[in-house]
């Protein structure tokens, strides 16, 4: 199986997906990550980047994602880049990668490339084209997820759980190669917090941790 992870910036993915991931892989399954953005002078230092940018090949590496495609699009600035070209950019991923499986963020979270790359993916990914996706699902991004105003339409509320009880170590293990990005407790972005929403999602369903998603599409 061929799984697409789209992230709009390097460690959404593990906060998200990091259990799923591992879990795909020990089940034998291909995984792929698309990093959508990538941080541009002035806004941001070139050290800082290919700072990020090593932690997240070495999190992949550690995790044993088979392919990492990094679009280079804006960070933060996302809204000022021509959405055709996005969507002509995932286009080209998903064909490539033939993903049967893929895991977007969530709309309602409140950084706004978040909502962009969410609904130039839902184009992408229309069930017009060769290449047909039988699952979607959406993540929950720690510090971006829960900070927006909830209302009934950008709430988070899943409907999907993945048990990561023999994962969450690896997650951890995986976050903490970000050294960049982790803060201390009770920073959304810790290692605890980052335990405790397991624990949490675990508690959902009567098992120890558990990633929790939104399901968007599932063919049966």
């Amino acid at each position: 199986m061929n799984v697409l992870v789209i992230a709009p910036h390097p460690d959404d993915e593990i906060l998200g997906v990091g259990g799923t991931i591992a879990k795909h892989k020990e089940n034998g399954d291909d995984v792929h990550v698309c990093i959508v953005t990538k941080g541009m002078s002035p806004m941001f230092d070139e050290d800082s980047v290919t700072k990020v940018r090593n932690e997240a090949l070495k999190a992949y590496k550690f995790l044993g994602v088979n392919n990492t495609i990094f679009l280079d699009f804006p960070a933060v600035t996302l809204e000022e880049s021509p959405n055709h070209k996005l969507i002509a950019a995932l286009l080209e991923v998903i064909d490539k990668v033939k993903p049967e499986v893929v895991f977007l963020p969530h709309r309602g979270d409140i950084h706004l490339d978040h909502k962009i790359v969410f609904d130039a993916s839902m184009v992408a990914l229309r069930p017009i084209r060769e290449v047909k996706v039988n699952e979607i699902y959406c993540y929950e991004t720690l510090s971006e997820t829960e900070w927006d105003a909830p209302n009934v339409t950008n709430a988070f509320i899943p409907n999907t759980w993945v048990d990561i009880s023999n994962f969450i170590d690896i997650k951890k293990e995986a976050m903490s190669i970000f050294e960049s990005q982790v803060h201390s407790f009770p920073h959304p972005r810790s290692i605890r917090s980052l335990e405790a929403l397991s624990e949490y999602r675990g508690s959902n369903m009567g098992i120890k941790n558990a990633e929790a998603f939104i399901t968007i599409r599932k063919l049966l």
